[in-house]
């Protein structure tokens, strides 16, 4: 059945609301059964949508995530309390959802097929109704307005970041981004954002207005400061509560932004009459695990990955900002990228902040090639040493002979090929 589903891929991504809409009427509305918190952004929005996660399970609320895409193992989409979804119980939703499309189909309901992206979606609304699922954070695919989720009428909502991404799709300047990523809004709606650029929050502050939903900005009255005793460990004050000490889960600066957005959506939350404790808040941003952003993974031989996707410029240089700041060693740098993305301003935010580079290619038939990648890297940087290997895991190999450090980045598909493999290495070697 799953292999049905992944047959789906070959329809690629078609930006719509049609088809999710009549199959999710044909369903009998799955995604009006859950209270459900809608998080988009450039960057950030998997992060925030894990923390608040985990913070309504700290909380003992039956709660659910959709996140895409996933790393290894589909399952890892859609997550019910702590675990991912049964295999089993996918297989079988996922073969009422596709017959269900079928059946619309034949009925001339459904004029095309409906896409991997819509298809999962409707899964994840339906597999969270048959499980009883009272609170859901829903991830964004990709922008908003057109987005299948956007069918979800969430009371709360968030836009973590705005920054240039899927430009062919959404837009070439950031205020076009802004628009399409403000489609989440709904009538009512409380809306948290993060720092904004000024010209997209000028955007995203007119629409909320037009459609009467209320917009707050997460560092409004909030202040960030180190607990004296740990470096490591944070106090969060807001006007509502004052968090921590507590030492986040999810590392990076960058992370400090998220975790606000976060901490003001589960507040939203708590006005809207679920019962959120300031420890279960706590322990969200203590608990949280999203794999592969920053995840470092220590080697019994000595040697350490250091696995984050950094797909786009802004994800780029927040990496290198942390390799500048807590890896001065300067590591080897793995890198694989879409050929969709902004290879040269990736590369350029990657460069000053590792010692060589080995390039790879994702195995998904929108890699950019690693040859080709190798070449961009050497005219952008003469006299960087740039070795080629298409096999992600053996690239890593290579560069952990290079040396002991070794960062993978430039996609989650890049960082989904290693992960596994190298964590049973971890453990086992």
């Amino acid at each position: 059945m799953l292999e049905r589903l992944f047959a789906l891929e070959s329809f690629g991504i078609k930006l719509g609301l049609g088809n999710i809409s009549r199959l999710c009427s044909a369903l009998g509305h799955p995604e009006r059964t859950f209270t459900s918190i809608h998080v988009a952004g450039t960057n950030g929005k998997g992060s925030v949508t894990a923390m608040v996660h985990a913070a309504l399970v700290a909380a003992g609320i039956r709660t659910a995530r959709y996140t895409s895409p996933h790393l290894v193992d589909l399952t890892e989409r859609f997550v019910i309390g702590t675990q991912p979804i049964d295999r089993d119980a996918l297989q079988q939703v996922a073969s009422d959802v596709l017959d269900c499309a079928d059946r619309l189909r034949v009925a001339g309901e459904l004029p095309v097929h409906p896409t991997f992206f819509e298809a999962t979606t409707a899964i994840a609304f339906e597999a969270f109704r048959r499980a009883r699922v009272e609170v859901a954070v829903i991830e964004v695919g990709m922008g908003g307005r057109y987005d299948s989720t956007n069918v979800l009428l969430a009371p709360i909502g968030a836009i973590t970041s705005i920054g240039l991404d899927h430009e062919q799709y959404l837009g070439t300047t950031i205020e076009a981004i802004a628009y399409d990523k403000a489609g989440i809004i709904k009538p009512d709606m409380d809306l948290v954002i993060g720092p904004l650029p000024e010209s997209a929050r000028g955007v995203v502050s007119a629409v909320a207005t037009e459609r009467g939903a209320r917009l707050l900005e997460a560092v409004d009255g909030a202040r960030v400061l180190t607990d004296q005793t740990d470096a490591a460990s944070l106090i969060i004050e807001t006007p509502e509560d004052r968090y921590g000490p507590v030492t986040p889960a999810l590392q990076g600066a960058h992370q400090i932004d998220n975790a606000l957005v976060a901490i003001r959506l589960l507040e939203q939350t708590r006005h809207r009459g679920v019962h959120l404790s300031r420890e279960a808040v706590e322990r969200g941003l203590a608990e949280v695990s999203w794999p592969g952003r920053l995840e470092l993974i220590r080697l019994v031989d000595g040697g350490q990955l250091l696995l984050d996707a950094a797909h786009n410029l802004d994800g780029a240089r927040a990496l290198g900002a942390h390799l500048r700041l807590r890896h001065p060693e300067q590591p080897t740098l793995v890198i694989g990228v879409m050929r969709d993305k902004d290879v040269d301003g990736i590369i350029g935010a990657l460069l000053p902040a590792v010692s060589s580079v080995v390039a790879t290619a994702a195995p998904n038939p929108r890699a950019f090639p690693a040859h080709a990648l190798a070449a961009r890297i050497r005219a952008a940087a003469v006299g960087v040493s740039v070795r080629t290997e298409p096999d992600p895991v053996a690239a890593v190999d290579l560069a952990l002979s290079i040396g002991r450090t070794v960062c993978v980045a430039g996609s989650l598909f890049v960082v989904g090929a290693v992960r596994d493999h190298f964590k049973r290495r971890a453990i086992l070697r």
